[in-house]
This record gives structure tokens, sequence and C-alpha cells, in this order.
């Protein structure tokens, strides 16, 4: 089987990057890698996950599956007195989150490695993003949906951003299901989607 960006442990050689992205009107400096999601710049998906999410100070935020961390940093910077957890399963790209957090001078991230959220069983969260592994199958992204609408706070949200090609119409019926229908299509761009599930 082919190495993908979600194996635990990546063998591909080392590949480093520095990449500067501006993300709601803040500069970032990214190290990246090989075997990590995107490695060369911010996908278009993500980009435009960031410039939709709504985060407040004092949020706590989870970033699921949050590669080398732009969507994560960028939610902790916006949490302000908040927090964000990092999760990822790619040990690879937890070490780039988080030394892309020291060096954005961010110090309310935290970094995790777990298997979908099962290393945040029992926490509770205001919101939840995620740029989900579609590659890693169907199972897997709805699993990530499960577990997300276990771990919201009542009121809390969880935000998506998925290709209609790759899966968008059958991940909003299952985010209906799990949320009541409390779900809505944020925005669309250029074939992605921007769903927002909020938990009752």
């Amino acid at each position: 089987m082919s190495e993908h960006y979600y194996s635990a442990k990546p063998t591909v050689g080392h590949e480093i990057h520095t990449i500067e992205e501006r993300l709601r009107g803040r500069l970032y400096t990214f190290k990246t890698d090989a075997g990590v999601f995107s490695k060369k710049g911010i996908d278009f998906g993500s980009r435009l996950l960031i410039e939709s999410m709504e985060i407040a100070g004092g949020h706590h935020v989870l970033d699921v599956g949050c590669g080398y961390g732009p969507i994560g940093l960028c939610a902790a910077v916006l949490a302000g007195s908040g927090t964000a957890t990092l999760i990822d399963i790619n040990e690879r790209a937890l070490g780039l989150a988080a030394e892309n957090a020291q060096r954005n001078g961010i110090g309310n991230a935290a970094v995790l490695q777990s298997d979908a959220l099962a290393g945040v069983a029992g926490r509770k969260f205001d919101r939840i993003l995620t740029n989900p592994p579609i590659r890693a199958g169907k199972e897997v992204v709805h699993r990530i949906f499960e577990q997300s609408a276990e771990v919201l706070k009542s009121g809390g949200q969880l935000w998506v951003v998925i290709q209609k090609k790759q899966g968008a119409p059958s991940a909003f019926a299952k985010l209906e299901q799990l949320f009541d229908g409390n779900v809505a299509e944020v925005c669309k761009d250029k074939g992605y989607r921007i769903f927002r599930a909020i938990k009752s």
C-alpha cells in the first residue's frame, strides 16, 4: 500500500520547505516537509476554511488532522485568551505543528497525537475545525464527524471543508443526521464547500 500523509510514521525522505502565508490579516511562517499534507503551500480548501471560520476570544478550539498547523494556529490567534488543540495521527506533522507554533510566537496551542478524536475523548470544545483526510476513506471521515458531535459543547460548532467531487453530498447528509438538521453550507468556491454544523 502506498504511504499517505495520514500514516502515523512517514518514511519518505525529508524535504524541508519554509513558506510564508498571510491568513486573516496576519503573516505566518511555516516549516513543512515531505510526508505531510500540502507541503508546498496552504491548499485552497484549508485557506477557504480559515477565511470562513468564526472563532471568538476565549473559545476552546480543536483542529482535527492539523498537518503542519495552519488552520489550528490561525484559530489559536483568533481565540486569544482561549486555546487551540491540534491533533493528527502523523508524527512528522505534529513535530512541524509544534515548531510552527513556537516559530510564530503562539503560546496557547497544544499539539497531540490522536487517531481521529480518540486522544481528546472526554474533553469539550466550542469549535472543531477539519479538512478531513478524504483519501483515508468515508468511514474515517464519518468517524471524525461522529466523534466531533460527542466532544462539542452544546451550541458548539463543527466546521468542515470538503470538495463536492470528493463526497460533499454524503458528508452533508451524515452531518444532518448527527446534528439534527442544524447544518448549513456557509461558503462554496472552486468546487469546495464549507459546512457548519451546530450542536443543539
